[in-house]
């Protein structure tokens, strides 16, 4: 991106103030990028941003509580840095935030769709609205918009809602519509479909509890449901109704807390859209509470505050 050598050299400003810096740098081939942790000033060279810098770096943060972290975040990383600092799950004075405008990253899924295998990538370049990628011995030719995640054509924030380092000039919320909007399909589904349409995807899940710890606010892991014995939750059974049971319990424990980062959806190695699963929630969520997580550094989640009569929860009435 044009304005990485600007990001670099804040960085560079702020390192020796910090015991570490997040961001990405070039992954295993030229179609993935991977989490890179600045100590020295010699890492700052291989930092890299644009589409392949997926990861939502957010969900290191909890884990490095108490150290001067900086941390590059886009919009929707923002938005997780925010809901973690309204949780007092991090010191606003001891992260050093780097923003960037985002204008949509890849989706490994639909590359591998429509390319299929493609063995070992040569090289990929993102020119204009193309993305050309060499592999196999052959050259293919993508549309950008075609491999865009689906989260990306209805982003509201594609720049950072809190940072100390803006770089580049700040973009305009997505106006795109391919791509289609996959909540507005499931609601319109009959309930019996809705239900069946969940078990064959959960039938795929293998409980590798990936989704859980690709989370940024997941931060309960070593008293997760998924492995208490006391109360022992959820079984080791391969069934459908302990992976559905998980993934309901999961979605409630981040209701009016998911940014929809999407990373759950990302890290799955089965494919499973629990994306769409949490957009539900929090359409639910906004309808009932008009709250969006991680967008007000000052609000309060709505499950975390209490109210002697919520308004738009007429119970009286019934």
């Amino acid at each position: 991106m044009k304005y990485q050598q600007e990001l670099k050299d804040s960085i560079r400003k702020a390192l020796p103030g910090l015991d570490v810096v997040i961001a990405w740098s070039a992954g295993y081939d030229p179609l993935h990028a991977t989490p890179h942790f600045i100590r020295r000033e010699e890492d700052i060279d291989r930092l890299e941003i644009g589409p392949f810098s997926v990861h939502n770096l957010a969900t290191y943060l909890p884990g490095l509580r108490g150290k001067k972290v900086g941390i590059v975040v886009k919009g929707c990383d923002s938005r997780s840095v925010i809901e973690l600092l309204q949780e007092n799950l991090i010191n606003r004075e001891d992260v050093t935030i780097f923003g960037f405008p985002c204008t949509g990253v890849v989706d490994q899924t639909k590359i591998r769709k429509a390319l299929g295998h493609t063995g070992k990538v040569d090289f990929c370049q993102i020119a204009s609205q193309t993305v050309v990628i060499g592999a196999g011995g052959e050259e293919h030719k993508l549309r950008l918009s075609k491999v865009l995640a689906d989260k990306c054509f209805s982003c509201q924030y594609p720049n950072a809602l809190i940072s100390d380092h803006f770089v580049g000039e700040k973009i305009s919320p997505s106006a795109q519509t391919e791509g289609g909007d996959d909540l507005e399909a499931f609601e319109n589904m009959p309930l019996p479909e809705r239900f069946a349409f969940w078990q064959k995807e959960m039938d795929r899940c293998i409980r590798c509890y990936a989704c859980r710890n690709a989370c940024p606010m997941c931060v309960c892991r070593d008293h997760c449901l998924a492995e208490s014995r006391d109360p022992h939750w959820l079984s080791q059974e391969d069934s459908v109704r302990d992976k559905w049971m998980f993934q309901l319990i999961h979605a409630y424990h981040l209701a009016g807390r998911c940014t929809e980062c999407g990373e759950c959806q990302r890290a799955c190695p089965m494919d499973i859209p629990l994306l769409l699963l949490k957009k539900k929630m929090n359409k639910e969520i906004k309808e009932l509470f008009q709250y969006e997580a991680g967008v007000d550094p000052e609000a309060t989640p709505p499950l975390l505050s209490f109210k002697m009569e919520e308004e738009n929860i007429k119970e009286r009435e019934w």
